[in-house]
Protein backbone atom coordinates (compact mmCIF):
# COMPACT_ATOMS: atom_id res chain seq x y z
CA UNK A 1 0.00 0.00 0.00
CA UNK A 2 3.06 2.13 0.20
CA UNK A 3 3.99 4.37 -2.42
CA UNK A 4 7.26 3.75 -4.11
CA UNK A 5 10.05 5.20 -2.18
CA UNK A 6 8.02 6.45 0.32
CA UNK A 7 9.24 5.07 4.04
CA UNK A 8 6.59 7.59 5.91
CA UNK A 9 3.97 4.94 5.09
CA UNK A 10 5.52 1.90 6.77
CA UNK A 11 6.70 4.52 9.72
CA UNK A 12 3.11 5.22 10.45
CA UNK A 13 2.09 1.28 10.17
CA UNK A 14 4.88 1.02 12.73
CA UNK A 15 3.55 3.59 15.17
CA UNK A 16 0.11 1.74 14.92
CA UNK A 17 1.40 -1.54 15.42
CA UNK A 18 2.86 -0.22 18.72
CA UNK A 19 -0.04 1.56 20.03
CA UNK A 20 -1.39 -1.33 19.36
CA UNK A 21 0.88 -3.83 20.97
CA UNK A 22 0.55 -1.90 24.41
CA UNK A 23 -3.12 -2.99 24.38
CA UNK A 24 -2.86 -6.59 23.97
CA UNK A 25 -5.57 -8.75 25.43
CA UNK A 26 -3.35 -11.32 26.36
CA UNK A 27 -0.45 -8.94 27.84
CA UNK A 28 -2.94 -7.00 29.97
CA UNK A 29 -4.58 -9.65 31.10
CA UNK A 30 -1.49 -11.61 31.84
CA UNK A 31 -0.13 -9.10 33.82
CA UNK A 32 -3.06 -7.98 35.71
CA UNK A 33 -3.50 -11.86 37.07
CA UNK A 34 -0.04 -11.93 37.95
CA UNK A 35 -0.40 -8.57 39.59
CA UNK A 36 -3.67 -10.01 41.78
CA UNK A 37 -4.85 -13.52 41.04
CA UNK A 38 -8.29 -13.90 41.09
CA UNK A 39 -8.76 -16.97 43.86
CA UNK A 40 -7.48 -17.89 46.79
CA UNK A 41 -3.65 -20.10 46.40
CA UNK A 42 -5.34 -23.90 45.29
CA UNK A 43 -8.20 -22.65 44.19
CA UNK A 44 -10.01 -23.82 41.11
CA UNK A 45 -11.12 -20.71 38.58
CA UNK A 46 -13.55 -20.56 35.56
CA UNK A 47 -13.19 -18.25 32.58
CA UNK A 48 -15.73 -16.57 30.15
CA UNK A 49 -14.36 -14.19 27.79
CA UNK A 50 -16.66 -12.17 25.36
CA UNK A 51 -16.18 -10.03 22.97
CA UNK A 52 -13.79 -9.22 19.96
CA UNK A 53 -10.30 -10.00 22.02
CA UNK A 54 -12.04 -12.16 23.79
CA UNK A 55 -9.22 -15.14 22.28
CA UNK A 56 -6.29 -12.91 23.54
CA UNK A 57 -8.03 -12.28 26.78
CA UNK A 58 -8.17 -15.72 27.20
CA UNK A 59 -4.98 -16.71 26.20
CA UNK A 60 -3.58 -13.97 29.03
CA UNK A 61 -5.65 -16.06 31.42
CA UNK A 62 -4.26 -19.30 30.52
CA UNK A 63 -0.51 -18.07 30.93
CA UNK A 64 -1.40 -16.47 34.50
CA UNK A 65 -2.88 -19.03 35.79
CA UNK A 66 -1.91 -22.65 34.16
CA UNK A 67 -3.73 -25.50 35.72
CA UNK A 68 -5.94 -23.51 38.09
CA UNK A 69 -8.19 -22.65 35.21
CA UNK A 70 -10.11 -25.54 35.08
CA UNK A 71 -12.77 -23.98 32.15
CA UNK A 72 -12.97 -21.41 29.37
CA UNK A 73 -16.04 -20.08 27.69
CA UNK A 74 -15.06 -17.92 24.88
CA UNK A 75 -17.31 -15.90 23.34
CA UNK A 76 -16.04 -13.55 20.02
CA UNK A 77 -16.84 -12.75 16.65
CA UNK A 78 -15.89 -15.07 13.76
CA UNK A 79 -12.56 -14.92 12.71
CA UNK A 80 -10.99 -13.94 15.53
CA UNK A 81 -10.56 -17.26 17.62
CA UNK A 82 -7.32 -17.97 18.05
CA UNK A 83 -5.58 -21.59 16.84
CA UNK A 84 -4.02 -22.19 20.05
CA UNK A 85 -6.69 -21.25 22.19
CA UNK A 86 -8.78 -23.97 20.52
CA UNK A 87 -5.80 -26.77 21.40
CA UNK A 88 -6.12 -26.51 24.80
CA UNK A 89 -7.87 -28.91 26.83
CA UNK A 90 -11.14 -27.22 28.61
CA UNK A 91 -11.59 -24.53 26.34
CA UNK A 92 -15.36 -23.99 24.64
CA UNK A 93 -15.37 -21.52 21.63
CA UNK A 94 -18.62 -20.36 20.55
CA UNK A 95 -18.88 -17.46 17.83
CA UNK A 96 -21.72 -14.59 18.19
CA UNK A 97 -22.80 -11.95 14.99
CA UNK A 98 -21.15 -8.88 15.01
CA UNK A 99 -22.33 -5.36 14.46
CA UNK A 100 -25.69 -6.87 14.27
CA UNK A 101 -26.63 -9.87 16.37
CA UNK A 102 -28.78 -12.84 14.61
CA UNK A 103 -29.10 -16.46 16.28
CA UNK A 104 -26.08 -17.21 17.06
CA UNK A 105 -25.91 -14.36 19.41
CA UNK A 106 -29.04 -15.56 20.99
CA UNK A 107 -27.91 -18.86 21.41
CA UNK A 108 -24.13 -17.74 23.01
CA UNK A 109 -26.12 -15.48 25.52
CA UNK A 110 -28.39 -18.40 26.54
CA UNK A 111 -24.92 -20.23 26.94
CA UNK A 112 -23.17 -17.58 29.01
CA UNK A 113 -26.62 -17.39 31.13
CA UNK A 114 -25.97 -21.54 31.44
CA UNK A 115 -22.23 -21.55 32.25
CA UNK A 116 -22.84 -19.56 35.40
CA UNK A 117 -25.54 -21.37 36.46
CA UNK A 118 -23.26 -24.21 36.27
CA UNK A 119 -20.20 -23.00 37.85
CA UNK A 120 -19.69 -25.48 41.43
CA UNK A 121 -19.93 -24.12 44.65
CA UNK A 122 -15.82 -24.09 45.23
CA UNK A 123 -15.32 -22.35 41.76
CA UNK A 124 -14.06 -18.51 41.16
CA UNK A 125 -15.50 -17.23 38.06
CA UNK A 126 -13.39 -15.08 36.12
CA UNK A 127 -14.84 -12.53 33.70
CA UNK A 128 -13.25 -10.82 30.49
CA UNK A 129 -14.78 -8.60 28.66
CA UNK A 130 -14.08 -6.29 25.57
CA UNK A 131 -16.58 -4.34 22.96
CA UNK A 132 -18.23 -6.53 20.77
CA UNK A 133 -19.91 -8.26 23.16
CA UNK A 134 -23.35 -6.06 22.74
CA UNK A 135 -23.78 -7.91 19.75
CA UNK A 136 -22.07 -11.08 20.28
CA UNK A 137 -24.26 -12.24 23.41
CA UNK A 138 -27.84 -11.67 23.84
CA UNK A 139 -30.57 -12.75 26.58
CA UNK A 140 -33.92 -10.87 25.80
CA UNK A 141 -36.20 -9.56 28.46
CA UNK A 142 -39.79 -10.93 28.34
CA UNK A 143 -41.94 -9.31 25.95
CA UNK A 144 -39.18 -8.34 23.96
CA UNK A 145 -38.73 -9.52 20.00
CA UNK A 146 -36.11 -10.17 18.53
CA UNK A 147 -37.31 -7.37 15.15
CA UNK A 148 -37.01 -5.32 17.53
CA UNK A 149 -33.58 -6.00 18.85
CA UNK A 150 -32.34 -6.03 15.08
CA UNK A 151 -33.99 -2.89 14.32
CA UNK A 152 -31.77 -0.97 17.40
CA UNK A 153 -28.58 -2.39 15.94
CA UNK A 154 -29.46 -1.56 12.52
CA UNK A 155 -30.20 1.66 13.26
CA UNK A 156 -27.63 2.51 15.33
CA UNK A 157 -25.39 1.55 12.29
CA UNK A 158 -27.49 3.90 9.28
CA UNK A 159 -27.89 6.99 11.88
CA UNK A 160 -24.45 6.80 13.21
CA UNK A 161 -25.70 7.07 17.28
CA UNK A 162 -22.52 7.10 19.34
CA UNK A 163 -21.53 4.04 21.12
CA UNK A 164 -22.45 5.11 24.98
CA UNK A 165 -26.05 5.62 23.76
CA UNK A 166 -26.03 2.95 21.82
CA UNK A 167 -25.29 0.50 24.75
CA UNK A 168 -27.58 1.87 27.17
CA UNK A 169 -30.46 1.77 24.60
CA UNK A 170 -28.68 -2.21 23.83
CA UNK A 171 -29.04 -2.36 27.61
CA UNK A 172 -32.91 -1.65 28.32
CA UNK A 173 -33.80 -4.94 25.94
CA UNK A 174 -31.82 -7.08 27.58
CA UNK A 175 -31.63 -10.13 30.71
CA UNK A 176 -28.31 -9.80 30.79
CA UNK A 177 -26.88 -6.23 29.82
CA UNK A 178 -27.01 -3.61 32.25
CA UNK A 179 -26.10 -5.93 34.86
CA UNK A 180 -28.28 -8.23 35.03
CA UNK A 181 -25.22 -10.84 34.57
CA UNK A 182 -23.77 -9.93 37.66
CA UNK A 183 -27.41 -10.24 39.30
CA UNK A 184 -27.37 -13.74 38.23
CA UNK A 185 -24.11 -14.33 40.31
CA UNK A 186 -26.60 -13.30 43.60
CA UNK A 187 -23.34 -12.33 45.56
CA UNK A 188 -21.07 -14.71 44.66
CA UNK A 189 -17.79 -13.35 44.45
CA UNK A 190 -16.19 -12.80 40.97
CA UNK A 191 -13.51 -10.72 38.92
CA UNK A 192 -14.00 -8.83 35.81
CA UNK A 193 -11.35 -7.76 33.94
CA UNK A 194 -12.09 -4.89 31.18
CA UNK A 195 -10.56 -3.54 27.77
CA UNK A 196 -12.82 -0.54 26.92
CA UNK A 197 -13.98 0.79 23.76
CA UNK A 198 -16.20 3.12 25.67
CA UNK A 199 -15.80 7.05 26.79
CA UNK A 200 -14.76 7.35 30.33
CA UNK A 201 -14.09 3.51 30.58
CA UNK A 202 -17.27 2.36 32.66
CA UNK A 203 -17.55 -1.19 33.34
CA UNK A 204 -21.91 -0.11 33.42
CA UNK A 205 -21.26 0.78 29.61
CA UNK A 206 -18.53 -1.32 28.02
CA UNK A 207 -19.96 -4.33 26.54
CA UNK A 208 -23.73 -2.70 27.54
CA UNK A 209 -22.92 -3.35 30.55
CA UNK A 210 -22.45 -6.89 30.43
CA UNK A 211 -20.76 -7.17 33.48
CA UNK A 212 -21.90 -3.71 34.98
CA UNK A 213 -22.98 -3.41 38.75
CA UNK A 214 -26.42 -4.67 39.50
CA UNK A 215 -28.83 -2.71 39.96
CA UNK A 216 -30.29 -5.06 43.10
CA UNK A 217 -26.84 -4.06 44.81
CA UNK A 218 -26.61 -7.64 45.97
CA UNK A 219 -23.25 -7.54 44.05
CA UNK A 220 -19.24 -8.67 44.83
CA UNK A 221 -17.68 -8.35 41.69
CA UNK A 222 -14.23 -6.83 41.71
CA UNK A 223 -13.91 -4.71 38.05
CA UNK A 224 -10.93 -3.67 36.63
CA UNK A 225 -10.28 -1.62 33.40
CA UNK A 226 -6.59 -3.37 31.88
CA UNK A 227 -6.56 -1.37 28.95
CA UNK A 228 -7.55 1.80 27.28
CA UNK A 229 -7.14 4.00 23.86
CA UNK A 230 -5.48 6.03 26.66
CA UNK A 231 -3.03 3.70 26.77
CA UNK A 232 -2.88 2.71 22.70
CA UNK A 233 -2.05 6.63 22.75
CA UNK A 234 0.66 6.51 25.07
CA UNK A 235 2.21 3.25 23.27
CA UNK A 236 2.25 5.53 19.69
CA UNK A 237 3.94 7.88 21.60
CA UNK A 238 6.98 6.15 23.14
CA UNK A 239 7.14 4.47 19.49
CA UNK A 240 7.92 7.43 18.17
CA UNK A 241 10.10 8.95 20.67
CA UNK A 242 12.21 6.32 20.23
CA UNK A 243 12.36 7.04 16.48
CA UNK A 244 13.78 10.53 17.37
CA UNK A 245 10.05 12.31 16.27
CA UNK A 246 7.98 15.01 18.40
CA UNK A 247 5.17 13.94 19.65
CA UNK A 248 2.02 14.61 21.37
CA UNK A 249 -1.73 13.22 21.94
CA UNK A 250 -4.99 14.52 22.69
CA UNK A 251 -6.73 13.37 25.60
CA UNK A 252 -9.92 14.33 25.06
CA UNK A 253 -11.44 11.34 23.15
CA UNK A 254 -13.11 12.36 19.66
CA UNK A 255 -16.60 11.72 19.07
CA UNK A 256 -18.94 12.92 15.99
CA UNK A 257 -19.44 12.79 12.70
CA UNK A 258 -16.47 10.99 10.31
CA UNK A 259 -15.93 14.12 8.02
CA UNK A 260 -16.00 16.94 10.81
CA UNK A 261 -13.76 15.19 12.14
CA UNK A 262 -11.49 14.50 9.12
CA UNK A 263 -11.42 18.52 8.93
CA UNK A 264 -10.71 18.57 12.41
CA UNK A 265 -7.66 16.63 12.52
CA UNK A 266 -6.15 17.92 9.34
CA UNK A 267 -6.30 21.31 10.57
CA UNK A 268 -4.55 20.46 13.95
CA UNK A 269 -1.46 18.47 12.11
CA UNK A 270 -0.83 21.32 9.87
CA UNK A 271 -0.79 23.29 12.85
CA UNK A 272 0.82 21.41 15.00
CA UNK A 273 4.26 21.66 16.59
CA UNK A 274 5.20 18.52 16.60
CA UNK A 275 5.77 15.77 13.92
CA UNK A 276 3.31 12.84 15.18
CA UNK A 277 -0.01 13.74 16.97
CA UNK A 278 -2.24 11.18 17.98
CA UNK A 279 -6.12 10.73 18.50
CA UNK A 280 -8.40 8.44 20.06
CA UNK A 281 -12.17 8.26 20.46
CA UNK A 282 -14.96 6.77 17.74
CA UNK A 283 -16.43 8.62 14.67
CA UNK A 284 -20.01 8.00 13.40
CA UNK A 285 -21.62 8.02 9.49
CA UNK A 286 -24.82 8.12 8.26
CA UNK A 287 -25.59 5.85 5.96
CA UNK A 288 -27.44 6.20 2.39
CA UNK A 289 -29.99 3.48 1.80
CA UNK A 290 -27.70 1.11 -0.25
CA UNK A 291 -24.15 1.91 0.91
CA UNK A 292 -21.11 1.15 -0.41
CA UNK A 293 -18.28 -1.03 1.19
CA UNK A 294 -16.50 1.00 4.00
CA UNK A 295 -16.57 1.71 7.83
CA UNK A 296 -16.03 4.74 9.61
CA UNK A 297 -12.13 4.73 9.61
CA UNK A 298 -11.98 4.67 5.72
CA UNK A 299 -14.41 7.27 5.73
CA UNK A 300 -12.47 9.13 8.17
CA UNK A 301 -9.69 8.74 6.04
CA UNK A 302 -11.06 9.34 2.60
CA UNK A 303 -13.00 12.99 3.71
CA UNK A 304 -9.07 14.03 5.30
CA UNK A 305 -7.22 12.77 1.83
CA UNK A 306 -9.09 15.53 0.16
CA UNK A 307 -7.98 18.11 2.62
CA UNK A 308 -4.27 17.27 2.37
CA UNK A 309 -3.67 17.26 -1.64
CA UNK A 310 -2.24 20.43 -1.24
CA UNK A 311 -0.01 19.33 1.87
CA UNK A 312 2.76 17.09 0.41
CA UNK A 313 4.24 16.57 4.22
CA UNK A 314 1.12 15.42 5.86
CA UNK A 315 -0.11 11.76 6.26
CA UNK A 316 -3.29 10.87 8.48
CA UNK A 317 -3.92 7.12 9.60
CA UNK A 318 -7.05 5.65 10.99
CA UNK A 319 -8.04 2.51 12.16
CA UNK A 320 -9.88 0.23 14.23
CA UNK A 321 -8.12 -0.98 17.17
CA UNK A 322 -9.40 -4.67 16.45
CA UNK A 323 -8.10 -4.38 13.26
CA UNK A 324 -12.18 -4.28 11.53
CA UNK A 325 -14.13 -1.56 10.04
CA UNK A 326 -17.77 -2.05 10.38
CA UNK A 327 -18.86 -4.80 8.29
CA UNK A 328 -15.16 -4.81 6.40
CA UNK A 329 -11.67 -6.69 6.73
CA UNK A 330 -9.72 -3.67 7.04
CA UNK A 331 -9.09 -1.82 9.96
CA UNK A 332 -9.15 1.67 7.89
CA UNK A 333 -7.08 4.14 5.41
CA UNK A 334 -4.01 5.97 5.35
CA UNK A 335 -3.66 8.59 2.94
CA UNK A 336 -1.51 11.42 2.04
CA UNK A 337 -1.18 14.43 -0.94
CA UNK A 338 -1.49 11.96 -3.38
CA UNK A 339 -4.11 9.68 -2.72
CA UNK A 340 -6.91 11.42 -4.61
CA UNK A 341 -4.74 12.04 -7.55
CA UNK A 342 -4.28 8.11 -7.74
CA UNK A 343 -8.36 8.12 -7.00
CA UNK A 344 -8.48 9.97 -9.99
CA UNK A 345 -6.07 7.97 -12.05
CA UNK A 346 -8.42 4.41 -11.13
CA UNK A 347 -11.67 6.60 -12.28
CA UNK A 348 -13.25 7.57 -8.89
CA UNK A 349 -14.40 10.79 -7.13
CA UNK A 350 -13.53 11.24 -2.92
CA UNK A 351 -16.76 13.44 -3.44
CA UNK A 352 -18.95 10.76 -4.80
CA UNK A 353 -17.40 7.81 -2.85
CA UNK A 354 -18.30 9.77 0.31
CA UNK A 355 -21.68 10.21 -0.37
CA UNK A 356 -22.50 6.74 -0.91
CA UNK A 357 -20.45 5.35 1.92
CA UNK A 358 -18.16 3.74 -0.33
CA UNK A 359 -14.71 4.53 1.11
CA UNK A 360 -13.81 1.31 1.24
CA UNK A 361 -13.62 0.80 -2.49
CA UNK A 362 -12.26 4.47 -3.47
CA UNK A 363 -8.95 3.42 -0.77
CA UNK A 364 -8.85 0.22 -2.86
CA UNK A 365 -8.26 2.04 -5.71
CA UNK A 366 -5.81 4.16 -4.18
CA UNK A 367 -3.87 1.50 -2.10
CA UNK A 368 -4.55 3.07 0.77
CA UNK A 369 -6.52 0.76 2.58
CA UNK A 370 -4.66 -0.37 6.06
CA UNK A 371 -5.36 -4.41 7.26
CA UNK A 372 -4.04 -5.77 10.10
CA UNK A 373 -5.90 -8.37 10.97
CA UNK A 374 -7.44 -9.57 13.74
CA UNK A 375 -5.24 -7.85 16.76
CA UNK A 376 -6.42 -9.03 20.03
CA UNK A 377 -7.35 -6.10 21.84
CA UNK A 378 -10.25 -3.26 21.30
CA UNK A 379 -10.02 -0.16 22.32
CA UNK A 380 -12.24 2.47 20.00
CA UNK A 381 -10.68 3.50 17.09
CA UNK A 382 -6.93 5.55 16.62
CA UNK A 383 -6.10 8.17 14.61
CA UNK A 384 -2.10 9.51 13.71
CA UNK A 385 -1.27 12.44 12.25
CA UNK A 386 2.62 12.54 10.65
CA UNK A 387 4.83 15.75 9.56
CA UNK A 388 7.32 15.10 7.91
CA UNK A 389 9.08 16.29 4.54
CA UNK A 390 8.85 12.52 2.14
CA UNK A 391 12.60 13.54 1.53
CA UNK A 392 13.90 13.39 5.31
CA UNK A 393 14.87 10.01 6.36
Amino acid sequence: MSPAGDWRHPLLLELLRAGLAAVEGRRCVREALLARPPAPPGAAVWAAAVGKAASSMALGAVDALGPALERVLVITKAGHLDAELLSLPGVEAREGAHPVPDGRSLAAGERLLQWVEELPAGVWPLFLISGGASSLVEVLRAGVSFAQLEQLSNRGLTEGVEIAELNAQRARLSRIKGGGLAAQLAGRPARALFISDVPDDDPAVIGSGLLGPAASGEDRVERQVIASVDEAMDGVITAAAQRGLTADCVRQRFAGEATRLAARFAHELLMSNTQVRVWGGESTVRLPQQPGRGGRNQHLALAASKLLAEYPDLLLLAAGTDGTDGPTAAAGGLVDADTCARLGLAGLDPDDCLSRADSGTALAAAEALVSTGPTGTNVADLVIGLKLPRGRA
